[in-house]
């Protein structure tokens, strides 16, 4: 069982996003407003 552990991972060095995936991240993060109150709570609001 020790074997599993300490054997390196096979990762990619070849990760790259879809197109599809880095515009939905764009549009979410710009739709995005964080509204702080002055009682120090704060609202995720999401613009449509």
């Amino acid at each position: 069982m020790a074997k599993i552990y300490s054997k390196k991972a096979l990762a990619s060095n070849d990760l790259k996003p879809k197109k599809e995936v880095v515009s939905f991240l764009l549009s979410y993060s710009q739709a995005l407003k964080v509204v702080k109150t002055q009682d120090n709570k704060s609202f995720e609001i999401i613009a449509n």
